[in-house]
């Protein structure tokens, strides 16, 4: 815990740096328009010099779960969302701050969970952190960098995927009547719903995590079984709901971000109903790649996490536009989701195939074996 705490201070303050530095490259790499720059700039900036309060909170917040407490880890969580939902409309409508004023409350909601976190610090109740816990290892700092490889890969493929899709609607949107801004906005909103869906799916699965891992060392094979079918039929459970709610009431959902022209609003809904038509999929991957993770599998974790967001969504990525436009930015979140299921099944009966073929091998040596000392 000490080498993973001063990990995450030095990396996210290395990264708050190389944010606030090159803030303005780092936003044309990820498709912002001469429109939406001054409004990114200006939220950006803000955001960066809250980034170490929320890399640090997060990752306390896990350790305080795995310590036992996960009351006051979802407390610490809730205490940071609740200051950020009330000062919202206080900075943006009240102190007329506009974009400026939604990223200093974002900020002020990190710093908030970030304080709740570091006060558990000399609380743990399995442990006891003196100075000599934070004296770096190099195998302890490997395991953690191992370990957390999956998670890593899976939220850098994720920004990989939204700095092409950003950039690829801005090039194929300009030349359709939605213009270049309107497909960015949409999608925009797109994403950042699709990110709760996976937030609420990453939470059961990462609440199941130290169940699985306890359990998965302890030989308990029953209870693994148990948890993991109990996270993955509430993951399935939430997918579907999400998945009849962007399909049947899009517009419900988009106009919580507020009201918009129609062109605006025709977009926004066929994004929600094309982009995340196979959402009920993301249920499964997310429990999947966490399960792997708990059992000392980090490699085969991460290599699912990366089958679907960079093997089939960058290739599907550059070739549907090119036929279908800017519509087809939106059918490679689908296609790449359809993709990733028909490997995970080959990979499946192949497996199941070969183990057949190795137990049959097996049991025909047994039987030569035999023989052959009944000869002798």
């Amino acid at each position: 815990m000490g080498n993973a705490i001063g990990l995450v201070v030095i990396v996210s303050i290395v990264l708050a740096a190389v944010f606030l530095v090159w803030i303005d490259p780092i936003l044309t790499l990820f498709g912002a328009t001469d429109v939406l720059r001054p409004y990114a700039l200006e939220y950006g900036f803000i955001i960066g010099l809250g980034l170490p309060f929320m890399m640090i909170s997060a990752s306390i917040n896990s350790m305080i779960r795995a310590d036992g407490s996960p009351k006051y880890a979802m407390v610490s969580m809730v205490i940071g969302a609740v200051c950020n939902v009330i000062l919202n409309p206080v900075f943006i409508f009240a102190f007329h701050m506009g974009v400026e004023g939604a990223a200093i409350a974002t900020v002020i909601g990190q710093v908030a969970s970030f304080v709740v976190s570091v006060i558990y610090l000399p609380r743990f109740k399995t442990i006891h952190l003196d100075c000599g816990a934070f004296a770096f290892r190099a195998k302890t700092c490997g395991n953690i960098a191992v370990f957390g490889l999956s998670s890593f890969i899976t939220q850098f493929a994720i920004t990989v995927v939204m700095a092409l899709t950003n950039n690829l609607l801005a090039v194929y949107g300009a030349g359709s009547i939605y213009g270049a801004e309107i497909p960015l906005t949409a999608t925009g909103i797109v994403m950042k719903v699709n990110q709760i869906l996976i937030s609420i799916l990453l939470g059961i699965a990462t609440g199941a995590q130290p169940i699985l891992g306890y359990n998965y060392g302890a030989k308990c094979f029953q209870r693994v079984r148990q948890a993991l079918e109990i996270s993955l039929i509430a993951s399935e459970v939430i997918s579907i709901l999400a998945f009849l709610l962007f399909q049947f009431a899009p517009m419900a959902v988009v106009s919580l971000f507020g009201a918009e022209d129609a062109l605006y609003n025709e977009f926004a809904v066929m994004a929600f109903r094309i982009f995340l038509l196979l959402c009920p999929l993301t249920g499964f991957q997310t429990v999947a790649a966490v399960y792997l993770q708990a059992v000392g599998k980090p490699m085969k974790s991460a290599i699912l996490s990366l089958a679907r967001q960079i093997l089939f969504f960058i290739p599907a990525a550059l070739i549907l536009p090119t036929f279908l436009g800017v519509t087809g930015v939106l059918w490679t979140g689908p296609v790449a989701d359809g993709l990733a299921l028909l490997s995970k099944l080959c990979r499946a009966v192949c497996g199941a195939a070969s183990a057949k073929m190795r137990l049959y091998e097996r049991n025909h040596l047994r039987c030569l074996a035999r023989g052959y000392e009944l000869l002798l």
